[in-house]
Parts: C-alpha cells; sequence; structure tokens
C-alpha cells in the first residue's frame, strides 16, 4: 500500500502538520461525523471513514484483519475527542453511530500520542505491506535469532525446499490457512483480564519534586528557628486557608429537636459540661420556674481538654496550617479548654454563616429520618459519611434496627445510677476528639 494513501499515515499527517479535516457526504461537505461517508485531507486525498486502519484491537495479532483492526473513524474521534472524559467520550462515541467498535478510553492515550507524534511506534500497528518481507501467519522471530541461521536440512532435501540450490538457508514457515482461521476464532473470544493496577497504571513516574519546593523554604525557616523565639508567619497558600485564618471555627454539635429525646437543649449543658445526666422534663420545669420558659436555640459549651488531645491537635494544625495553629495557640492561653456551640435546628446553625456545615463535628439522632429532612446531607448514609453520628438510649432498651446501616455509635444511659454518667460523657467525647482529629483538625485548639 502506498504510504500516502495510508489511512493512519494520512490522519497523522494531517494532525502533525495541523491540516484541516473536512467532512463529506457523496462529494458535499457534511456537518456532522455521523452524516459523513468520507474524511478529507486534502483535495487530492479523501478516504471513507469506515476504512480499516493498521491499528489492530487488543487481545489479537498484528497480522489479524477486519474486525479485529479499528477504522479510520475510529481513530479519528479517538483524537478528536482525546481531552474529553470518560463517559463524554463514550457517549459522543455512540452519538456518532460507533456503539461497537470505538477505541477504549483506556488506550485513547497511547493512540493520541502516536498520531501527535510523541511516540515513534506502537507494538499494536502493523507495518506497511512495503515495509515488510514477511508472508502473512510466520511467526515472530524470537530475540537473538540471526538474518540467515545455518540450515540443519540434510543436503539432498535442501533442493526440494528452496529455489536457490546453493542457498543455506531454510524456507520459512508458512502457517496453513485452516489453522489461522481456527486461532482466529479463539482469539475473538478471548477477554483481556484487567485488575485496577494495569488499569491504573501510568507510562510517567510521579514527579512530587515541585511539592517538596514550595514547601523546602518554610521547612528551611522552621529549623532556623532558635529555641524560645516565635516563628514567622509563613506565607498564605491559597483563599481557602485565609478564611480559616481569620474566623474562630468553634466546633458545633447539633441535636434533635424531638421532644422524646433524652438529650434536648434543656438538659444536654449540664449533661456535656457537667457530666450530670437530667431528665429532659425535670430540666423544663426548673428552667421555666428560673423565668425561662423557652429553651434557647444555640447554646456554648466549654470542656477542658486532657493535655494529650491537645498535643495531637497541635501536630494536626501545624501539619496543615503552621501560621493558624499558632495564632489559636496564643489565643487559647493553656489550650486546654475548647468551646463547642450546640444547636437543634438549621434556622439556628445558619447564624454561623454559609460554612457552618463545615464546623459541624457530630449529629446526635433519635433514630427518626425526618430529623434529616432540612439538613445539607438528608440521607442517613450520606450525612454520617460527613459528620460524627452518636445515638443516645436508655441501657435497658433493645438496640435500634433502624440505625443499624447509619454509621453512628450507640451510647447508653442509665436511668437510675448517675454515678456513670461521667464514664457515658467520657467515651462521648472521646469519640468526639477521635473523629475531629482525623477529619477536621484545623476545629481544635492546640
Amino acid at each position: 500500500m502506498d504510504s500516502t494513501s495510508d489511512p493512519l499515515l494520512a490522519l497523522r499527517h494531517a494532525i502533525k502538520s495541523k491540516t484541516p479535516i473536512s467532512y463529506l457526504t457523496h462529494g458535499q461537505p457534511a456537518s456532522t461525523l455521523l452524516a459523513a461517508t468520507h474524511l478529507s485531507f486534502s483535495p487530492a486525498l479523501t478516504l471513507p471513514k469506515s476504512s480499516p486502519t493498521r491499528y489492530t484491537k487488543p487481545g489479537v495479532s498484528n497480522t489479524s484483519s477486519a474486525p479485529d483492526i479499528y477504522t479510520l473513524e475510529a481513530v479519528y474521534l479517538a483524537w478528536l475527542l482525546r481531552d474529553a472524559p470518560g463517559a463524554e467520550y463514550m457517549r459522543q462515541a455512540r452519538e456518532s453511530g460507533l456503539t461497537v467498535g470505538f477505541v477504549s478510553v483506556t488506550e485513547r492515550k497511547s493512540i493520541v500520542e502516536w498520531l501527535e507524534g510523541k511516540v515513534a511506534d506502537l507494538e499494536r500497528i502493523k507495518p506497511l505491506a512495503s515495509e515488510s518481507t514477511t508472508p502473512p501467519g510466520t511467526p515472530p522471530r524470537r530475540a537473538g535469532a540471526t538474518a540467515a541461521a545455518p540450515s540443519t536440512t540434510p543436503k539432498h532435501l535442501s533442493h526440494s525446499h528452496t529455489t536457490d540450490p546453493t542457498s543455506p538457508s531454510k524456507r520459512r514457515y508458512v502457517a496453513d490457512a485452516q489453522d489461522m482461521e481456527v486461532v482466529k476464532r479463539i482469539k475473538q473470544n478471548e477477554v483481556e483480564l484487567r485488575d485496577r493496577n494495569t488499569v491504573l497504571r501510568g507510562a510517567k513516574p510521579n514527579n512530587f519534586s515541585a511539592l517538596h519546593a514550595s514547601f523546602a523554604e518554610r521547612l528551611k525557616k522552621l529549623r532556623d528557628v532558635k529555641p524560645g523565639s516565635t516563628p514567622a508567619p509563613a506565607p498564605s497558600t491559597g483563599p481557602p486557608m485565609q478564611a480559616r485564618k481569620a474566623k474562630n471555627m468553634f466546633p458545633i454539635i447539633m441535636i434533635s429537636s424531638s421532644p422524646t429525646a433524652l438529650i434536648t437543649m434543656y438538659n444536654v449543658k449540664r449533661f456535656l459540661q457537667e457530666a450530670v445526666f437530667e431528665p429532659s422534663s425535670t430540666a423544663r420545669e426548673r428552667a421555666a420556674a428560673a423565668g425561662n420558659p423557652r429553651a434557647e436555640d444555640l447554646l456554648p459549651i466549654d470542656r477542658r481538654r486532657d493535655a494529650s488531645t491537645a498535643s495531637a491537635a497541635a501536630l494536626s494544625s501545624s501539619t496543615l496550617a503552621p501560621s493558624a495553629s499558632s495564632a489559636a495557640s496564643h489565643g487559647a492561653g493553656t489550650g486546654t479548654v475548647q468551646r463547642y456551640f450546640i444547636v437543634d435546628s438549621t434556622d439556628a446553625l445558619q447564624k454561623f454563616g454559609a460554612d457552618a456545615w463545615e464546623r459541624v463535628v457530630c449529629v446526635m439522632t433519635t433514630g427518626q429520618a425526618w430529623q434529616f429532612r432540612p439538613y445539607k446531607w438528608n440521607e442517613p448514609r450520606t450525612l454520617f459519611h460527613h459528620v460524627k453520628g452518636v445515638y443516645f438510649t436508655w441501657a435497658n432498651d433493645p438496640p435500634n434496627s433502624k440505625i443499624k446501616d447509619w454509621n453512628v455509635t450507640e451510647l447508653k444511659i442509665d436511668p437510675h445510677r448517675r454515678h456513670v454518667d461521667k464514664s457515658v460523657v467520657a467515651h462521648f467525647w472521646k469519640i468526639i476528639d477521635d473523629w475531629t482529629l482525623t477529619n477536621k483538625p484545623w476545629l481544635l485548639k492546640s
């Protein structure tokens, strides 16, 4: 085949020379690839879009023919949609008429690089007929084999197998045509096995030198700080970190507004701050007697954290934002008293601004899904992927089947023994500290 009329070489030459490729239908311009029957690379070269190329499909040999090779339309569409996401590429391929036979997403990158001249050769591209003198069906030559291996055929038999009686080389093996058809059918039914490692394996090695260079100056300044001195503020790394530095990012705990909940706005402060459980009805009557018939919709809670939790918070904060953690530690004094805010509705949560949900670390639930309807994530499984879920129940109540798939922690309150309240509250704060240190460490004071 003439290399100038070869579909692959014609397409590659047009791409490298940035020659416009137009669509034709019976000699007339077409508006879309689906409506076209030919691709025009120049006034002198027009090829049918269904022309077979030399690019073979995966799992077949490079001696295969249609339908084991890609068409010109499939290869051109892979280059045309080279920057499209995988799902969008497959959708447009189907809309262009290639319900089957289009280049897969995982192969698109390699053929595009070949078309653009970034790689010199691909094993899956068959050589031109003029480039190979090997008869079809000849097995590939093994590495290290010489071009003219000495003949092992007896001299009196060599004349019957060679056209030149003086030639010492063996006759080339030509596969039987029937055997080739059998092998072809077998390969058509083969499925190329791939796992997540082979699919995700890229051609280029990862290089983190740019990341290392961006932090090299900051690390040098931290090493040069003398003991007892205050390190200079690190340069800003972007608007999101600036927003976190400018605010007091106190964590927020949301509780249920259900009147049947064990923990309500009437008794939550005494329970979490003083580690004493008081029934909600009793706390409500006491508040009414004191002249407060309505509960507050927002309550501050101050708790004293142990030194190990504060140290872990300081380490996490300094890793994410050294200057922000330094400012927080100076403002906190000893760094052991942490403030939380308790709310029982999204209306109260809106008082903290548009990013209030970024500060929510815990949601207490009664097992009723209606509680989550006005939330940012109103599906329980999604909600408790972003926040920590806690379910308080009586010690003698059976397990609640509704919450078994919600990823919440169940904590039991004894109805009569108040001396065990401290262990329950301590367990609650341990859960909240661990989750916050892992997911939102910037909310904790160092």
